[in-house]
C-alpha cells in the first residue's frame, strides 16, 4: 500500500492519497482544488485516480472532490449520512455513489469501511483503511474534521458561520456520542486529520500530522472528558471567530463548485485602465508587502500581501458578489494569487496590473499616497494630539494583555464597523507583531480615513517599550 499526505500551508489543510501496488488503483480523500498536485503525485507512483471521496462538506476551503473525479474518470464517494437537509445537491448530476454507515468499499487491495462520526457537520464520515493484502484488520482511521490531533472538530459552525440556528449544542452532543464510539476503537489504530495548528475548524489543533487513537486517549482534552454536559460546554467554548468565508464555503460545496476548466485566466491591464477601474467602484488590491504599500501606493487601493496568511484574510475581507483586480509585484505572483484565491472561491479576478504599472501611473503626474508608520515610542504624543487607538486582534488575544485606552474591533470585522472609528482624530491601528495592522491601516486608508498610523511590531513592541522604560524616580519632598 502506498499512503501520502499532501499538506496546504495556507490552508493547514491535509488530503491523502493512498494507492495500492497491486493494481496501481489509487484513492484521493479530501482534495483541495490544486488538483496538479495529485495527477503529479499519482503518476510519480505508477497509479492512477480510480476513486475519490471527502470526509465532510468542508467550510475551510473549496472542494477539488467533484472536478477531480471528473477529470480523472475516478468514482466520486459522497456522503448521504445527513439530515435531509444536509446533503450534496450535485451528487446525482454527478454519478456519484452515496456512503453511509457501515457501507465499504474497495480500491485495489485496499478496503474503506465508513463510519459516520456527526458532530462537526450532521453528514461527517471518517474512514478505517485496511490493506488486505497484508492484514485483516484497519491500520488506521481518515478522521476529517472530527479527530485531530489534541483537539476535535468545532460543533458551532453551522449555527455560527453557515446560519444555521439552534444546531451547535445538538452538535456538541452528537460529537460526544461520536468520540464515544471512536474511543472504543483499536489504541493502536493510526489517526490521519484533515488539519492541523493554524487552522479555524477547532480551537487548539497540534501542529503533529497524525498521531493514534491510544495517544489522543491519553492526552486530547476533549476524549478524557467524562460526562456529557461538561464535554458540551467546554467544546462551545473559547472557540475562535469563524472567518466570513466559512458560509459561503459550505454553500458552494454542498451545491456544487465551478469546475476551474471553465474559468479563465486573469488578464494584464494596462497602466492606463487603473484610474477608470477605480473611478468606476472596482475593488483593488495591492498584494505587495506591507513595507512596499506603506511607502507608496495608489490611492484607494487596499493592502492584502501575498504570503503568510493571505488566504484567510482574502477570504475575510474580499467580495464573493463582485469582482475585485489585483496589483501583483510581477505575473509570477499574479498566478500565484490566482491560484490561493481560488482554494477559497474568490473565482472573479478581472485582471491584474504588475509594479511597473505603479510606476508608470506614478510618471504620468499622479501623487502615490503613504501610511504614516511610529514605533511605541511615539504612541504618547499621538495620544496627545487626540488619537483613538484601535486593536485589530482577537478577543482571546486581548483578554491575555492591550494598551491601556484602546479599543477591540477585530481585523476581520473591521469593514462593518467602521462607524465605530472616528473620521476627524488620528486612528492608530495594532495588532500582535505588525502584520494584521498594516491590513488594517490599508483598510481605514481606502475607506477615506485621512490619519490613519500603523503601530510598527504591534503589542509585542509595545509591552517590550513599555518594560524598557526607565521608572521614574520619586519626587523630593
Amino acid at each position: 500500500m502506498f499512503f501520502r499526505l499532501l499538506y496546504d500551508e495556507q490552508l493547514a489543510q491535509a488530503s491523502y492519497l493512498i494507492g495500492c501496488a497491486a493494481t496501481g488503483e489509487a484513492l484521493v480523500v479530501d482534495p483541495n482544488r490544486d488538483l496538479d498536485q495529485y495527477f503529479d503525485l499519482a503518476e510519480r507512483e505508477g497509479l492512477r485516480i480510480t476513486a475519490v471521496t471527502e470526509t465532510h462538506i468542508h467550510a475551510d476551503f473549496v472542494s477539488g472532490a467533484r472536478e477531480l473525479a471528473a477529470r480523472s474518470g475516478a468514482r466520486l464517494y459522497l456522503s448521504a449520512a445527513g439530515t435531509p437537509d444536509w446533503q450534496y445537491a450535485y451528487a446525482g448530476a454527478a454519478g456519484a455513489t452515496l456512503l453511509r454507515d457501515g457501507d465499504t468499499f474497495m480500491v485495489g487491495n485496499i478496503r474503506i469501511d465508513v463510519l459516520h462520526t456527526p458532530g462537526h457537520t450532521p453528514e461527517h464520515l471518517s474512514f478505517l483503511v485496511t490493506d488486505t493484502a497484508h492484514a485483516d484488520e484497519p491500520m488506521g482511521i481518515l478522521t476529517g474534521d472530527f479527530v485531530f490531533v489534541g483537539d476535535v472538530g468545532r460543533p458551532d459552525l453551522l449555527e455560527r458561520a453557515a446560519g444555521y440556528a439552534g444546531t451547535m449544542e445538538a452538535g456538541a452532543r452528537q460529537l460526544y456520542a461520536s468520540l464515544q464510539r471512536f474511543m472504543a476503537l483499536p489504541d493502536h489504530l493510526q489517526v490521519w486529520p484533515g488539519h492541523g495548528a493554524g487552522s479555524a475548524c477547532g480551537k487548539a489543533l497540534g501542529a503533529v500530522p497524525q498521531s493514534t487513537i491510544g495517544y489522543e486517549k491519553r492526552f486530547n482534552w476533549a476524549l478524557r472528558v467524562a460526562d456529557e454536559e461538561t464535554f458540551v460546554k467546554c467544546v462551545l467554548e473559547g472557540q475562535p471567530n469563524p472567518p466570513r468565508y466559512f458560509a459561503q464555503m459550505k454553500r458552494t460545496n454542498k451545491e456544487g463548485p465551478a469546475l476551474l476548466s471553465t474559468l479563465l485566466p486573469p488578464r494584464y491591464l494596462r497602466p492606463a485602465d487603473l484610474p477608470a477601474k477605480l473611478t468606476v467602484g472596482c475593488l483593488v488590491v495591492d498584494t505587495r508587502s506591507g513595507d512596499a504599500y506603506a511607502g507608496g501606493h495608489v490611492p484607494g487601493t487596499f493592502n492584502l500581501p501575498l504570503g503568510e496568511g493571505f488566504v484567510s484574510w482574502a477570504g475575510w475581507l474580499l467580495p464573493y458578489d463582485r469582482p475585485f483586480a489585483l496589483i501583483v509585484e510581477d505575473p509570477g505572483a499574479a498566478a500565484a494569487a490566482v491560484r490561493e484565491l481560488r482554494l477559497i472561491g474568490l473565482d472573479d479576478v478581472a485582471g491584474y496590473w504588475t509594479a511597473g504599472a505603479l510606476a508608470v501611473w506614478a510618471a504620468e503626474g499622479h501623487e502615490p499616497a503613504t501610511i504614516r508608520r511610529v514605533d511605541p515610542a511615539g504612541l504618547p504624543r499621538l495620544l496627545e494630539q487626540g488619537a483613538v487607538v484601535i486593536d485589530v486582534r482577537e478577543r482571546a488575544e486581548r483578554t491575555l494583555g492591550h494598551i491601556p485606552g484602546s479599543r477591540a474591533i477585530p481585523l476581520g470585522y473591521l469593514a462593518h464597523r467602521l462607524d465605530e472609528v472616528p473620521r476627524h482624530r488620528p486612528v492608530v491601528v495594532y495588532c500582535q507583531g505588525g502584520m494584521r495592522s498594516s491590513i488594517a491601516a490599508s483598510l481605514l486608508a481606502s475607506a477615506g480615513y485621512a490619519h490613519v498610523v500603523d503601530l510598527v511590531g504591534g503589542f509585542d513592541a509595545w509591552q517590550r517599550h513599555e518594560r524598557a522604560a526607565p521608572v521614574a524616580a520619586p519626587a523630593l519632598a
